[in-house]
């Protein structure tokens, strides 16, 4: 019986410690997360452009270890272009209304409209107009390869991504990791980066060549 007292008493006792100390943790904790939403904030407030070689790399899916590379380019507000290079050709673009997929080897055109899911797409945030809080609850990640991460959670459900993380270092965007609702995980690392540079109007401007299949609506 004594030792049984003993027991629960330890046990009663590791509890209150562990209260104490997840009550001492929390405002730690809402104070990190909040300074890394003002970081964040901070770096999208002063965005105007943004260009950089890429390399996308995936995991947890079929389509595991495949690797693909080109070059990316933000204009805000609401423009976006990837040039994908390696190991295959395709093209996506965003005027900040439409969007558009060309693909290649396939000679064939997707463009649809942007909406409210879209919208909140981890690129997208990059280029948007809106507040970061408008669509992620933003907090500070765990720091790992000498990159500061910002991990920030979809606020709507109907979005494709789970998470999304943004590694910076000295101030500057070098990561982004995207996590699927599939299990699938995409890493994306920027090098080369030109930050606030003059690019041309024509980049985000996409006209399907001549003789594409065109899925979708030109409306």
């Amino acid at each position: 019986m004594l030792k049984h007292f003993l027991f629960v008493q330890a046990m009663v006792l590791a509890m209150v410690m562990a209260l104490n100390c997840a009550q001492a943790a929390e405002p730690e904790v809402a104070a990190a997360d909040a300074a890394a939403a003002a970081k964040l904030q901070k770096y999208l407030d002063g965005l105007t452009s943004f260009e950089a070689r890429f390399t996308q790399t995936i995991s947890g899916s079929q389509a595991a270890g495949e690797v693909s590379s080109g070059r990316f380019y933000l204009q805000r507000p609401g423009k976006l272009r990837w040039d994908y290079v390696r190991p295959h050709t395709q093209v996506i673009v965003t005027d900040g209304l439409r969007l558009w997929v060309y693909d290649k080897d396939l000679n064939q055109v997707t463009v649809r409209a942007i909406d409210r899911a879209m919208a909140t797409t981890p690129a997208m945030l990059l280029a948007g107009e809106t507040g970061v809080m408008a669509g992620f609850k933003i907090s500070a990640g765990r720091a790992r390869e000498d990159l500061e991460w910002i991990r920030m959670l979809p606020r709507r459900d109907e979005t494709d991504f789970l998470s999304v993380e943004l590694g910076f270092a000295d101030g500057e965007l070098r990561e982004m990791e995207l996590r699927d609702k599939l299990g699938q995980t995409t890493r994306i690392s920027f090098s080369g980066i030109r930050r606030n540079a003059r690019l041309k109007d024509k980049l985000f401007q996409f006209e399907p060549p001549r003789g594409a299949d065109v899925i979708g609506t030109l409306q």
